[in-house]
């Protein structure tokens, strides 16, 4: 039987299944799109929305499931989240029309929501006792997450070509079902329950209407202009929303986000800065994962099993570099895996858009780009989450967790927002145009992340944590 000390490598196979299922489908509908929207009678304003209906869900109940993970135990969730996604997924794959299928992709992210900050509470739970194991598990589980997102498109197109787009979603069926199995068999029945803790039902609703209205603000921005007044309406009632949630969460005895994390000493500072990175990554890298899947196929002329091919070298430095962010976190601590992520990111946006993105550039000026790119986010979010999770006490674990992932999940609808706004044009060459200018701006962005990570991971209690992860790393 297993000892507190030694968990389970079943309990880490089981949250690193259910972050490829979440990742995957990220990404999984990328090449797609085109061959949807011809099905589907769809505009390009609404295909952004199957991205960003997943997106959304995602992010506006991450919190909501983090604090049901803390209540209720962390198992109990995470298999709910199992249990939504198959449902939600056979209704994608059913859909008749737009509408329908947004809805269902908004299902589906709400699955998602129930599965991320389980699995990391899981995971800080099982590896507590050893924060050097904690770090390496973190980075098995991102370096799964990391592999399915670059395989995503291959498997997208490889499916879309055999089956039809439609069977993107049916994949979704047997691996739900051995992520419940594997769940059932490892996860201890009920880690991080604390059934005394108060549902934040107030808390809840004005953080689901100010994410929705907000993030369907912006994405509406390119179709409806900046002063619609669906767009203006959109704005204001997120800032009126986002307002009151802050009054709301201060002045509770039980909020479900707890503003002392932002702002409590020796760790405040490292959770700030950890959830700015977030943004600052997902924004950059979903943002030109979906304008140049349509660059791809657009503009170039490729079809999607070819652009899904061009993604693959994703794949490879994802796994490298999360199992390397592991490891040097367990020796440098967690701001040197982070700023350096941070460099090696900008560089490959850059040399993408300096070099690959031309009439003439070709796989081979494309390929240094498409492979610094996810070195940089595998060395930095292991680090950044394991940032996170030792910056809270193990009982706000969920909750800390989906505090990242709300805040990631943000960055990445307002990344595909923005950039599809700025490469939705009807010539080439203003494509072209469009989607340098979104490279230049990931560049910038990752360098701003760099520099907000040294600025902010570290810090007396930080550096006694890593002291002691240095002492203990073999």
């Amino acid at each position: 039987m297993k000892t507190p000390t030694t968990p389970s490598r079943a309990v880490l196979l089981a949250c690193s299944f259910a972050f490829i299922i979440v990742q995957l489908d990220v990404t999984i509908v990328n090449v797609a799109l085109p061959r949807m929207g011809q099905e589907l009678g769809a505009s390009v304003g609404d295909l952004q929305w199957v991205v960003d209906a997943y997106t959304l869900g995602f992010a506006v109940f991450l919190l909501s499931a983090g604090v049901l993970g803390d209540k209720f135990g962390s198992r109990r969730v995470f298999l709910a989240g199992f249990w939504l996604f198959t449902l939600a997924s056979l209704a994608c794959a059913a859909a008749g029309g737009a509408v329908m299928l947004n809805l269902a992709r908004a299902a589906q992210g709400i699955g998602a929501a129930l599965l991320v900050p389980s699995s990391l509470a899981i995971l800080n739970a099982s590896y507590a006792h050893d924060k050097v194991q904690l770090a390496k598990a973190v980075g098995w589980w991102t370096a799964a997450g990391g592999v399915s997102i670059a395989l995503g498109p291959v498997l997208g197109a490889a499916l879309m070509e055999l089956a039809g787009w439609r069977s993107i979603f049916w994949v979704n069926i047997p691996l739900c079902l051995a992520g419940a199995w594997l769940t059932l068999r490892a996860v201890p029945a009920a880690p991080g329950k604390d059934p005394l803790r108060a549902f934040d039902m107030p808390g809840q609703l004005l953080a689901v209407v100010a994410l929705t209205a907000f993030i369907g603000a912006v994405i509406e921005v390119h179709a409806l202009g900046w002063t619609h007044a669906i767009v203006l309406g959109g704005l204001a009632l997120a800032a009126l929303a986002g307002a009151l949630f802050l009054l709301v969460e201060a002045r509770s005895k039980a909020p479900m986000l707890p503003l002392a994390l932002f702002r409590s000493a020796g760790g405040g500072a490292g959770f700030r800065g950890a959830v700015a990175f977030g943004v600052l990554v997902n924004f950059a890298y979903y943002g030109v994962i979906f304008v140049l899947s349509f660059y791809l196929q657009s503009v170039r002329g490729y079809t999607a099993l070819e652009a899904g091919v061009i993604f693959l070298p994703l794949t490879g430095t994802f796994i490298f570099s999360n199992i390397a962010s592991g490891r040097m976190s367990a020796r440098t601590g967690l701001r040197a895996p982070m700023i350096l992520g941070g460099l090696v990111g900008a560089g490959g946006y850059a040399l993408l858009g300096m070099f690959g993105i031309s009439g003439e550039a070709g796989f081979w000026a494309m390929l240094p780009g498409l492979a610094l790119i996810p070195a940089g986010m595998g060395l930095a979010v292991p680090a950044m989450t394991t940032s996170i999770l030792s910056s809270v006490p193990p009982g706000q674990a969920g909750t800390a967790s989906a505090v990242l992932n709300t805040a990631r999940q943000v960055g990445g609808a307002l990344g595909v927002a923005v950039y599809g706004a700025m490469v939705a044009a009807s010539s080439p060459a203003a494509a072209m145009s469009g989607l340098r200018t979104a490279l230049a701006i990931s560049a910038a962005l990752l360098l701003t992340a760099a520099a907000i990570a040294w600025q902010s991971i570290g810090g007396a209690g930080q550096q006694e944590r890593v002291g002691r992860v240095r002492r203990a790393a073999p």
